[in-house]
């Protein structure tokens, strides 16, 4: 018995460190999922690189941890639908596995330690029916599939794509793992589907990295002035949503002032902010694989110009004009869509505001105006459905005017609660140009 209780001491403290959910919640999305495909579901999580760590070190695959919660490499997820039998089928019950790789203690001893199949506690740890060994995947393969027609849902790489199955379904080929006539699916519209809309738990670990992501952007507002680099900014960013648990950026960071406020994705956060400068920054972290994503627009010098506070009125109002116009179960993020929200914020900033030629700012708006966010901070979903309960999304209308150094972005995460009603994770964060103001001045 003690050697079993510290086995599974063990297992919490080298598996467990993200903020986990518990196994149940897992295990309902693995059902959900074998409901929908009705067929095998196989899934791959990404090995461990032999060479250096990656710069934040491993990170597993985003559906793999969706399905599972396991955060270590090298293993597979198997799962199967209850099936009653009959044409020459035989019965099987509701079927998941978890498949994971033997004990390499030579590779322990650079990557530390990892759970392996024949560690006691295994299956109770990770929540799963059963804990296996890699190696026995393909008897579990054979044993499941018969030989007439069948199905399996998987990562179906395309061609030059990077896929976590494309090695081991080569093994699998090889070792004749799979009837002649299988029929390969691609899994990722189901998981997408899925994952479209969040559970409570999933609402909770964005919750925390929104709220780590908040402190980073008012360190910065606290920060920033003529003589301060980009770079330095980012810099404090990371270590203040790093301090509150986040593993890594949920991406690039964005810290871009003058000319770089309005290159939408620049990322090399290499300039010195000067005076009279408005700063664009879009940089939030990642908590327990969970991603945030907040972008606030700063005056350098802690006061906008008129022109500068102008703009920043339009994008504002734009962002207020597609949240007032939200409907739970009819709304939708895309542009020329029913219910449209992006409509909304393009009408606004069409109408509101000249450039220097005398011409409307539409088309100064140059990206949507919002997309999904979960363990991916461009999260996978179903973007034709309305935004309902569950829907985690941002809503980030800008205006960028290269000709006058200068570009506006405001970018807040919003979810929609079991009520229908929208809740700004960020809502805490300065969103007037006035507030910001104070909030720069240490207000």
């Amino acid at each position: 018995m003690r050697k079993l209780l510290v086995a599974i001491f063990l297992l919490t403290q080298l598996t467990f460190a993200l903020d986990r959910q518990p196994n149940a919640d897992y295990h309902m999305r693995r059902q959900a999922l074998a409901s929908r495909a009705n067929a095998v579901v196989l899934v791959f999580a990404p090995i461990e690189a032999e060479g250096p760590n990656d710069l934040y070190g491993f990170r597993q695959d985003d559906n793999f941890f969706y399905l599972s919660g396991w955060a270590q490499p090298g293993a597979a997820l198997l799962i199967a639908p209850a099936a009653d039998g009959g044409k020459g089928s035989p019965a099987r019950p509701y079927t998941e596995i978890l498949f994971l790789p033997a004990h390499n203690r030579v590779q322990e001893k650079w990557t530390g330690p990892k759970l392996g199949p024949d560690d006691a506690g295994a299956a109770q740890a990770t929540g799963f029916d059963r804990v296996e060994a890699i190696d026995d995947l393909r008897a579990e393969l054979v044993r499941l599939l018969s030989e007439g027609k069948a199905t399996v849902y998987t990562d179906v790489p395309t061609h030059g794509e990077i896929s976590n199955s494309a090695t081991p379904l080569e093994w699998l080929n090889r070792a004749n793992a799979f009837p002649l006539n299988v029929s390969f699916q691609d899994v990722r519209p189901l998981l997408a589907s899925l994952r479209t809309f969040k559970d409570g738990g999933e609402i909770e670990l964005l919750r925390k990295a929104a709220d780590a992501s908040i402190a980073a952007h008012l360190a910065a507002m606290h920060t920033v002035k003529p003589g301060v680099t980009e770079r330095e900014i980012s810099a404090l960013m990371q270590y203040e949503w790093g301090k509150r648990g986040c593993e890594r950026p949920a991406y690039a960071p964005i810290v871009g002032a003058s000319f770089n406020s309005t290159v939408l994705h620049y990322s090399d956060d290499s300039a010195t902010m000067r005076a009279g400068d408005v700063v664009v920054i879009d940089a939030a972290g990642e908590y327990s694989m969970y991603a945030s994503d907040i972008t606030r627009t700063l005056p350098v010098s802690g006061k906008f110009t008129p022109r500068q506070r102008e703009i920043y009125d339009i994008v504002l109002g734009a962002q207020r004009a597609a949240i007032a116009a939200f409907q739970s179960g009819k709304s939708m993020l895309g542009k020329g869509k029913a219910n449209s929200l992006y409509d909304v914020a393009y009408n606004y900033i069409n109408s509101h505001g000249k450039d220097l030629h005398g011409e409307p700012l539409g088309k100064y708006f140059i990206h949507g105006l919002g997309h999904y966010v979960g363990l991916n901070v461009h999260d996978a979903g179903d973007y034709d459905v309305p935004l309902g309960p569950g829907a985690v999304f941002t809503i980030e209308p800008g205006i960028y005017i290269p000709e006058e150094k200068l570009g506006v972005r405001i970018e807040d995460i919003l979810y929609v609660d079991a009520a229908g009603k929208l809740v700004n994770f960020s809502e805490q964060l300065p969103h007037t140009a006035d507030d910001v103001e104070r909030a720069m001045a240490g207000k």
